[in-house]
C-alpha cells in the first residue's frame, strides 16, 4: 500500500470532519477512565465500589445496544451521533462538577455511570458503522487504520496525563476535559453530509427489525464465534486487569507507573495502526486473535511480579496485538455485511462481547478479596489464552478472506 493511499480517506470533506470529531473527544476521553477510576478509590478506597461504577455504566449499555442498533439503521447515523455527544457531554460534566466541589458520592457517580451508559448504547452502532458511508470500501483498511492512529496516538498521553491530573490537581479536572470534548465533538459532525438511506418501503418495526439482525447473526458463524469469544474475554479483562489492576498497581508500582502502563498500552495500539496503513490485512480474524493472545500477557504480569519496566513491555505487545484484531474484526464486519443491516450486526456483537462485563467488574472485587488479587489476576491471564486458543479452532474464523470490490466514493 502506498504513502498516497494510505491517507487517501481525507480527501474526503466526510472523513476528514468526522476523523476531526472523533480526534477531539479521545484524549478527554482517556484522562478521564484513568480520572474517574482514582475518583471513586479516593472516594471509597475499594475496588468493589469501582465495580459497582464500572458495571453501572456497561449495564445499561448492554441492555439497549440492540435498541441502539435499530435506530441507527432507521435514523441518519450523523444525528444519533451528534444527539449522544451532547447527552454524553451533560452526564460528564455532571461528574467533573460533584468532583471538583467534592460532593461526589458513590451513589451519584453510580446513577450518572447508568445516564452515561445507556447513551453509549445508542451510539455505539451508530459510530461503528458510520465508516462505510464515508470512504469507498477499497479505502477502509486505511480509513481504519486513520482513525486508529488518532485515537491510538492521543491515548499514549491521555492515560499517563489523566494520572499525572490526579496526583497534582485532581481527577475532576481530566472529566471537565473530557465533557468540552465531547461538546466540540457534536459541533465538529455538522458539515458531515451523508446522502439519505433508501428504505425498503414497510413501516418501522422494531421487533421485526430486531429478528431480521437475530436471523443474521445465529447464521453467520465467523460473527457469532467471535462475539461468544469476546464475551469470556471482555468479562476476564473488565474483571482482572480494568477493576482490580489499578488496585493492585496502587499498592505496589504506584499510581504515576499505572499511567505508563496504561500509555503503553496504547504505544503498542499506535505503532500498529501506524503498521496497518501500509500492510494489507488478509485473513483478518485469523491473524487478528493471534494478535489477542499477547492480551494476555500483562494480567500475568502483574499478578506475578508486578514490575514497571516488564509491565511496560508487555502492555505494549497487547496492544499492537488487540490493534490487529480491532482493525481486522472492522474489515470483516463492514466487507461482509450489508450497509442496511451493519448497525444491527455491530449492536448484536457489542451485546455479546459487553454482556458479561458487569459480571466481571462486580465479581473481581469480592473474589479477590477472598482469593487474593494477585491470584485471580494469574487465573485470568491462563484463561484468556485457552479462550483465544478455542476460538482459534473455528475453521471459519481461520478463512475468513477480504473481500475484493471497488465502490465509488460516497
Amino acid at each position: 500500500m502506498t504513502w498516497q493511499a494510505s491517507f487517501a480517506p481525507l480527501r474526503s470533506r466526510n472523513f476528514a470532519w468526522y476523523y476531526a470529531s472523533r480526534f477531539v473527544n479521545t484524549l478527554g476521553s482517556m484522562m478521564a477512565s484513568v480520572a474517574l477510576t482514582f475518583a471513586v478509590l479516593d472516594i471509597t478506597d475499594s475496588a468493589s465500589a469501582l465495580g459497582q461504577v464500572l458495571a453501572a455504566r456497561t449495564i445499561p449499555m448492554v441492555v439497549l445496544l440492540l435498541y441502539g442498533g435499530v435506530i441507527s439503521d432507521r435514523l441518519p447515523r450523523t444525528l444519533v451521533l451528534q444527539v449522544s455527544n451532547v447527552a454524553s457531554a451533560a452526564t460528564q460534566g455532571a461528574i467533573a462538577l460533584l468532583v471538583l466541589t467534592g460532593s461526589a458520592e458513590l451513589w451519584s457517580l453510580i446513577a450518572l455511570s447508568m445516564v452515561n451508559g445507556a447513551v453509549s448504547a445508542i451510539s455505539f452502532p451508530a459510530m461503528a458503522s458510520m465508516m462505510p458511508q464515508l470512504v469507498p470500501r477499497e479505502e477502509l483498511q486505511p480509513a481504519n487504520a486513520l482513525m486508529s492512529l488518532s485515537r491510538n496516538g492521543l491515548t499514549v498521553l491521555g492515560p499517563t496525563l489523566g494520572a499525572l491530573f490526579v496526583v497534582t490537581v485532581g481527577s475532576g479536572w481530566a472529566l471537565a476535559i473530557d465533557a468540552a470534548t465531547w461538546g466540540l465533538s457534536a459541533l465538529l459532525l455538522l458539515p458531515v453530509r451523508i446522502p439519505p438511506r433508501e428504505r425498503s418501503g414497510e413501516p418501522s418495526d422494531t421487533l421485526r427489525e430486531l429478528r431480521e439482525g437475530w436471523n443474521f447473526f445465529r447464521s453467520t458463524t465467523w460473527l457469532w464465534v467471535i462475539v461468544l469469544s469476546f464475551g469470556a474475554l471482555n468479562a476476564l479483562l473488565s474483571g482482572a486487569w480494568t477493576t482490580l489492576g489499578p488496585v493492585v498497581a496502587q499498592d505496589t508500582i504506584g499510581r504515576q507507573q499505572w499511567g505508563f502502563v496504561l500509555s503503553a498500552e496504547a504505544a503498542g495500539l499506535l505503532t500498529m495502526s501506524v503498521l496497518m496503513l501500509w500492510i494489507p490485512l488478509q485473513r483478518p480474524l485469523m491473524w487478528g486473535m493471534v494478535g489477542t493472545l499477547f492480551l494476555g500477557l500483562p494480567m500475568l504480569a502483574l499478578g506475578i511480579h508486578p514490575h514497571t519496566p516488564t509491565l511496560v513491555v508487555v502492555s505494549f505487545l497487547g496492544g499492537a496485538g488487540i490493534e490487529v484484531f480491532a482493525i481486522g474484526w472492522n474489515l470483516a464486519m463492514m466487507e461482509n455485511i450489508e450497509e442496511s443491516m451493519l448497525s444491527r450486526a455491530f449492536s448484536y456483537d457489542a451485546l455479546g462481547s459487553f454482556i458479561a462485563m458487569p459480571v466481571g467488574q462486580l465479581a473481581a472485587g469480592p473474589i479477590g478479596a477472598a482469593f487474593g488479587y494477585s491470584e485471580v489476576l494469574v487465573v485470568s491471564g491462563i484463561a484468556f489464552f485457552v479462550i483465544v486458543g478455542v476460538t482459534l479452532m473455528s475453521r471459519s474464523v481461520r478463512t475468513l478472506p477480504r473481500v475484493q470490490q471497488v465502490t465509488p466514493a460516497p
